[in-house]
């Protein structure tokens, strides 16, 4: 029999379990996929324990890659045997085998392998939106990317600064710091220890940025708004620290007409071609060398309770993966 991670009500790690599940024959649109691994990132977490409610029971996981093993009626773009990998809703990553929509699946290339790719997929795609459309980044520019050492935060560093743009990264402690400056962060912040609005003022002579990523939430976000420039934009894409206090349209004038946005990955890859031109970015940028998807840490799929409790806790760096 297959086996899955499920969850019939929201809470903490222990309510997910490693169960026995069905999967049946792919129906028209959609492929069966015996996975080889699934990518482990925060928005589980919320999912999980009922940040953000879905209908129960059910499984969980948004990234994975692996193998098709057959086809529905009218899937013509994707074949048996086909490696694929993969980053949106339906849940159910956490599997050995699944039945999925072949519209979200994406064929990898010879050159990306699986573990590569349930480890960049989600995190690698959020990148690539948030610098190429929903903030353009410009070459010779500053940015601010909290969490700099975290799955998404590693990916980051090292394409923008492939892209000649300077990084301000912060952190939670000096190993993590070193970690994200080796991947191209070129100013860290412990912001355990230093208050990284003084600090970012100082880095930038006064200017602040022109855009802020913010993962962490309700720790930074105020004070991130007081690094933008005049007219800057604050786009947060997680709430790691828990969720801000309401934003009200006001403080957005006081720090010099600033931008808010809270963006999802699923409205930037809602359609085919945007899906293809995304992960076809990310595909080359991993191939060219200029990032590289480190797996830092592996868990069995068995051991999914654990992986989230490392998580939380900010024991991880990097990508983390669990393996069917």
């Amino acid at each position: 029999m297959v086996h899955a991670i499920q969850f019939h009500e929201p809470g903490g790690p222990e309510v997910m379990k490693w169960e026995e599940v069905e999967v049946g024959d792919p129906g028209p649109g959609e492929i069966r996929v015996k996975q080889t691994a699934a990518g482990l990132n925060f928005i589980d977490i919320y999912l999980r324990s009922g940040a953000r409610p879905v209908p129960m029971p059910n499984g969980l996981g948004l990234e994975g890659a692996g193998e098709i093993v057959a086809v529905g009626g009218g899937v013509t773009d994707l074949a048996v045997g086909d490696r694929i990998g993969y980053a949106d809703l339906p849940l159910g990553a956490y599997a050995e085998e699944r039945v999925m929509p072949a519209k979200i699946a994406v064929k990898l290339p010879d050159d990306i392998s699986d573990e590569q790719a349930a480890g960049m997929m989600l995190k690698g795609m959020t990148v690539q939106f948030l610098i190429k459309s929903c903030f353009k980044v410009e070459k010779g520019s500053t940015v601010l990317w909290h969490a700099a050492a975290g799955g998404v935060g590693l990916i980051a560093c090292q394409w923008l600064n492939h892209l000649g743009v300077n990084v301000i990264g912060t952190v939670g402690n000096a190993e993590k710091g070193e970690l994200a400056k080796a991947h191209g962060c070129n100013h860290v912040i412990n912001y355990n220890e230093e208050d990284f609005v003084e600090r970012v003022k100082e880095v930038t002579d006064g200017a602040g940025v022109p855009v802020v990523y913010d993962s962490v939430g309700k720790d930074t976000l105020r004070g991130s708004m007081q690094c933008l420039q005049r007219r800057g934009y604050l786009i947060t894409f997680g709430n790691a620290s828990g969720a801000p206090e309401p934003v009200a349209p006001g403080e957005l004038s006081e720090h010099g007409s600033i931008y808010l946005a809270r963006p999802m990955l699923f409205d930037f890859i809602a359609e085919r071609e945007e899906l293809l031109a995304c992960a076809g970015d990310l595909f080359d940028v991993v191939s060219s060398g200029a990032v590289k998807i480190e797996i830092n840490q592996t868990y069995p799929l068995s051991e999914t309770v654990q992986a989230h409790k490392d998580l939380v806790a900010r024991k991880t760096t990097g990508s983390t993966i669990l393996m069917a």
